[in-house]
């Protein structure tokens, strides 16, 4: 053997009581789990690793990251290695690097840059789903990178690759592209296909088109992840579209960040769940993520309505120079509320700047629009225009529009897993990004008892696991993959907070990827042992 955990807590990821046991590792996986009390000689290794009160657990699936270029940029990718993240779910929300051409790249670097940066520091020597997932197993120097990596194709970046910008339906030709497009991406190893139906130009496919894309992903036995139109006004009516274009093309469906936010929607969870629940009882494959903060994080272009992003980022700095179209803008979101925004007028001092690309402007971060605008003594608008303008779309912020109550009630849910859309770039980020898998177990679990803690390790492991049709991951077993957290049930917690968002968590001192050490004694080792997931071929 080559490391043994003596006596420990084992939390398997079933969901079933816990028990103690002497757990040992070699090549990679789980070898032998002897219970206490079991008889016969106890395994033995060449580390020895004693519990002194910890619970071992599977590594934790991080079902919506926002690590596309983070994994490349980053080797040491704290973020998520300390948070016991032992493999991350990337290209959500429908945009992302791949499948691109030399145009489609250029344009979704820039549009999504308040997500990833600029990428001026990346070779992107890729273009196609393949490419782009050896480059990931390539890693630094070809050791590979901090943790394991799923992929989902973006649906708004093949329409952008497929048609560009335009706000109208596909044509059959493009349709057919864009089916071909996906079919490619899931043979070369995506697991699923994401969309972003609030950003441009994912929200201009109708329902008819998303539908035919996901009897692709269908076809492979992969999963839809619609980020979808509305988490406002129209959420629940949003829901029930995705729930029903995925029952009619047959494809599986995890909702992505399922929250029910804004003021029309507080104490409104129970509807939600009553309409999956209903879904589910009739056969429907369904499962969901949510992170355990209340306030959202996007960018702040993000916020417009659709007509005033149609063309890409070029396109929309013009309309926003443009007095008249931009007082158009200013109209919609103020006063009907734009799509954009959730079809709820935008409440400027619920929006905080979190980052900005350009350095010269950050002392906009950490203030609300409104507070930002007081102190200059003009209108909100007058100021978000500027910031959006000089900052070249680059600018994110948090959202402060959540329910608390919402918050507790979707978590409990039977399909429920977790994710921490943490959007890493920007001087304030959200702390979800840093904090979210410690935040269940210090203060969902230990502090409020909201989930007890072997029913919140099932949540962050074994269902996103069988989620991603992973046979050998998310639970501990022998001969299942040695992807382990080792933590403090009594003392585990986010470190990360809105005033000091990159703050590491405590009470998680070993994270092993493949049986290797990343995280040891709770500082991160020099080990890169993640490696993309792949959807494996059969299906197609």
């Amino acid at each position: 053997m080559d490391t043994v955990f003596r006596d420990v807590r084992v939390i398997d990821g079933s969901g079933g009581p816990s028990y103690r046991a002497d757990v040992a590792l070699a090549d990679g996986r789980i070898a032998e789990i002897r219970r206490e009390g079991a008889g016969g000689p106890r395994p033995s290794a060449t580390r020895t690793v004693a519990a002194d009160g910890l619970a071992l657990s599977p590594g934790f699936i991080d079902m919506h990251a926002h690590s596309d270029l983070a994994l490349l940029r980053d080797p040491a990718h704290e973020a998520k290695a300390a948070q016991g993240v032992t493999l991350e779910v990337i290209g959500q929300d429908g945009l992302s690097y791949a499948p691109v051409d030399d145009r489609t790249l250029a344009e979704v670097r820039a549009q999504i840059t308040g997500w990833n940066g600029d990428g001026s520091d990346i070779d992107f020597s890729w273009r196609t789903v393949g490419e782009y997932l050896d480059r990931l197993d390539h890693g630094f120097d070809g050791a590979g990178i901090a943790v394991n990596a799923a992929y989902l194709i973006p649906q708004g970046t093949v329409r952008m690759l497929a048609l560009g910008w335009d706000s109208r339906d596909a044509t059959p030709a493009e349709l057919a592209r864009m089916r071909q497009l996906v079919a490619e991406g899931l043979e070369q190893g995506a697991v699923g296909l994401s969309s972003g139906l609030t950003y441009t130009p994912g929200m201009y496919a109708s329902d008819a088109e998303l539908t035919e894309l996901c009897r692709v992903v269908a076809r492979y036995d992969g999963y839809y992840c619609p980020h979808h139109r509305s988490y406002g006004a129209g959420a629940l009516q949003a829901y029930e579209e995705m729930v029903g274009l995925t029952r009619e093309a047959g494809c599986a469906l995890h909702l992505a960040h399922a929250t029910m936010n804004f003021g029309v929607n507080k104490g409104r969870a129970p509807e939600l769940l009553t309409l999956l629940d209903r879904a589910l009882d009739t056969g429907a494959d369904i499962s969901l993520d949510t992170y355990p903060y209340t306030p959202g994080c996007t960018t702040l272009v993000a916020m417009l309505p659709s007509w005033a992003s149609e063309g890409g980022p070029e396109a929309i700095l013009a309309r926003l120079r443009d007095d008249a179209t931009a007082e158009r803008i200013r109209h919609v979101m103020e006063v009907d509320g734009a799509d954009g925004c959730h079809g709820v007028p935008i409440e400027w001092d619920a929006i905080e700047i979190s980052g900005v690309s350009d350095p010269g402007l950050a002392g906009c971060v950490g203030k609300t629009l409104a507070r930002s605008a007081a102190e200059r003594g003009e209108e909100p608008w007058v100021t978000a225009r500027r910031l959006l303008i000089d900052d070249r779309l680059g600018s994110t912020i948090l959202q402060h529009v959540g329910h608390e109550d919402n918050v507790r009630q979707i978590m409990r849910h039977r399909v429920h897993t977790g994710g921490s859309d943490g959007i890493l770039q920007g001087f304030k980020p959200h702390p979800r990004a840093y904090g979210t898998f410690p935040q269940y177990l210090g203060r969902y679990v230990r502090e409020l008892g909201v989930l007890s803690l072997e029913e919140c390790v099932a949540h962050l492991t074994s269902r996103p696991a069988a989620r991603l049709r992973l046979p050998d991951r998310g639970l501990v077993r022998e001969g299942h993959r040695a992807d382990l957290v080792l933590f403090d049930p009594d003392t585990v917690a986010a470190g990360s907070t809105y005033e000091a968002p990159r703050t590491l968590p405590s009470g998680i001192p070993h994270v092993l990827i493949d049986g290797r050490f990343v995280i040891e004694d709770g500082r991160r080792t020099d080990v890169l042992a993640g490696r993309t997931v792949r959807r494996v071929p059969g299906r197609g």
